[in-house]
């Protein structure tokens, strides 16, 4: 753990495989995304988003979903001390899609899954008394084992003086009064259920439902009843959402109305997606109770989360980040389709992105035609010194955080598969080699569909050879496909990459490259990273950084570009850029693995050969880099 954490969830976690197509039965579904979920779990990522050091405890299964859950959980920022990997249980399962308006159903895998494993063993005092809260749900009080390690979890948060939150969670076919069908339904009536739901209310400082839910925890389908009788056997705030209607809360005697509860204002917007809705709800209301605002003030917070959340598909990845919540409430509903309104779209993707790439060395062997045209080259070996490529990249790095490659799938598809997974940043080239107007490889497809089959790590990088002189019909024909690129990538939620070269196009001054800039971004595409030539005028790279900072804050950034250029060179370029912190670092190939290739490809050197000579250039640009850096730094605090 890093340092004490604000709250931990315990209970469900899973797999949820969203229906991607919207409108129809589950039963036709023929696609699905994959995305982590359950109520704890949602919670926990939602309230990492808004800035609470999060964690949560559950159980996953020793495979691959399991794998996934936890490590989507550290790309969110949550603490996985108590993620417990079962090796006798698999991880949980759901089946969700979007009918209509009104349907959402849903079917849980989850007998004998993974967190239902949980048992007080699994329960670390050290662990819990670490955090200023502890976060319950309903279903994991519907098992006696898991109770038991609920109930543990929160003596020991009582004991220590924590605060301890319930989000009721009442899902009726988890707590065995429906069937496997009805896993949309929302509630049944159980005595047995309220009767066990009753018994632990005392242990709360805040409990949290919808009408439905406080009527399966009071007794009664009279809300208001359902409330005192809540209010008969606990003492905490209780906050009733009220969907359209927003939300109450209720600190003391409930009232003979629920208006008269504090509340926070609602917002008029269209629902696309009701599930998980709750579990962004819940995480905005945490952040504003954990901060200590009013009530009022925690509700608007909750309101809004749950707005954003019923606008976008999914669970987790539909919630939004601190900057995303402020920049919604200070401007307000501008559409009622939030899914739709592009302004808070890119903020929504810019502030959840995941991974710290905020210094990056990147080695670029994605040249094609550059290598079809060397001596002694052919697709195979091309694939193969590709692959040795990669083995520089790895041996340099060594597990560091920081390096990436450029690799295409076309010629070097063996060591862009091979690079999955190795912590390397991943960029892979779309654009047909030289081509003016821009064109795409032929696998990207027409429409760039292709971009469905890439692994969400990869980067699309597109090359663009545009000028501020080309004319009329040149600028329409790059810019509508870059417009068609830019809409796939974010569809299939891939980071884009631009790198922009005019001075192949004609004569540059300090201007041309901002002028490129702006008018891509006059077309509404925000690319998350730019590619840049290194300019020899501080001038030139202040236009340039202006032009990106102006349009887009959010950007990841620059990095620059080799050229071919010797070492010498680009340690000037290097010093010149690094004075400018938007530069992240670069991206070179050719003064890399150029020489190596030539004599790789003629047969006077062998691999091992290959593999050193390219890691110890690669390494003396990294320490460029890097000392350029340094005196950047030195310089801007002289």
């Amino acid at each position: 753990m890093a340092g004490d954490l604000d709250i931990i969830t315990i209970g469900r976690s899973s797999v949820d495989l969203y229906g991607s197509q919207v409108g129809g039965r589950l039963e036709d579904m023929g696609s699905f995304d994959k995305y982590i979920g359950g109520s704890p779990t949602n919670i926990a990522c939602g309230t990492a988003r808004l800035g609470l050091k999060s964690a949560v405890i559950t159980g996953v299964g020793d495979e691959h979903m399991g794998r996934f859950i936890r490590e989507q959980l550290v790309r969110e920022g949550v603490d996985v001390t108590g993620v417990k990997t079962d090796p006798d249980r698999l991880t949980a399962l759901v089946l969700l899609g979007i009918r209509d308006r009104e349907s959402f159903p849903l079917i849980f895998y989850r007998e004998n899954c993974a967190d239902m494993g949980l048992t007080e063993a699994d329960i670390d005092e050290g662990f819990i008394r670490s955090a200023r809260a502890v976060v319950a749900t309903g279903t994991h009080l519907s098992h006696q084992t898991v109770e038991a390690a609920t109930l543990k979890a929160l003596r020991i948060a009582r004991e220590a003086g924590l605060r301890t939150a319930l989000d009721i969670d009442y899902r009726p076919n988890l707590w065995g009064v429906a069937g496997h069908g009805d896993g949309e339904s929302r509630f049944v009536e159980s005595a047995e259920v309220t009767r066990k739901l009753q018994a632990t209310l005392h242990l709360f400082d805040l409990i949290v439902g919808t009408e439905e839910e406080f009527h399966i925890a009071g007794g009664s389908t009279d809300t208001l009843k359902a409330l005192r009788a809540v209010r008969a056997v606990s003492d905490a705030t209780l906050v009733c959402k009220r969907g359209p209607m927003g939300a109450s809360a209720f600190e003391g005697e409930i009232p003979n109305s629920l208006d008269d509860g504090q509340t926070g204002p609602g917002f008029p917007i269209e629902v696309f997606n009701v599930l998980g809705a709750g579990d962004g709800f819940m995480s905005g209301l945490l952040t504003g109770w954990m901060t200590d605002t009013d009530w009022p003030t925690a509700l608007t917070y909750a309101n809004a989360c749950g707005a954003l959340a019923v606008s976008r598909h999914g669970c987790t990845p539909a919630y939004p980040s601190w900057d995303e919540l402020r920049f919604f409430l200070d401007r307000g509903v501008q559409r009622p389709d939030l899914r739709n309104d592009a302004a808070l779209e890119q903020v929504h993707w810019a502030t959840n992105r995941k991974g710290d790439w905020s210094d990056i060395r990147v080695f670029a062997f994605d040249h094609r035609s550059q290598m079809e045209e060397m001596d002694g080259a052919d697709a195979d070996r091309i694939a193969a010194f590709k692959g040795l490529c990669l083995d520089a990249a790895l041996a340099h790095a060594d597990g560091r955080a920081g390096h990436g490659v450029l690799c295409d799938g076309r010629l070097g598809a063996d060591a862009l598969h091979r690079a999955a997974g190795t912590g390397l940043w991943i960029g892979r080239p779309v654009e047909w080699p030289g081509s003016r107007p821009l064109r795409l490889e032929p696998q990207v497809g027409p429409d760039c569909g292709g971009l469905a089959e890439w692994p969400r790590e990869q980067v699309v990088k597109c090359l663009c050879f545009a000028h501020p002189q080309d004319d009329d019909a040149m600028w329409a024909d790059q810019l509508a496909t870059i417009q068609r690129l830019y809409t796939s990538c974010r569809r299939n939620a891939l980071e884009f990459l631009l790198e922009v070269i005019p001075s192949k196009v004609a004569p540059m001054d300090d201007e041309t490259t901002a002028t490129v800039i702006q008018r891509i971004y006059d077309q509404g595409v925000f690319p998350d990273w730019w590619k840049l030539e290194p300019f020899r005028t501080e001038a030139a790279w202040t236009d340039a950084v202006t032009a990106i900072e102006r349009n887009d804050p959010r950007t990841r950034g620059i990095v620059v570009l080799g050229l071919d250029a010797p070492e010498t060179e680009l340690r000037d370029s290097f010093a010149l850029a690094a004075r400018f912190p938007l530069v992240k670092g670069f991206a070179v190939g050719r003064t890399i693995f150029g020489q190596a290739a030539r004599d790789w490809f003629a047969g006077t050197i062998d691999d091992a050969t290959a593999v050193q000579t390219m890691t110890e250039r690669y390494a003396r640009l990294c320490d460029i880099w890097e000392t350029a850096k340094q005196d950047a730094r030195k310089d801007s605090a002289a």
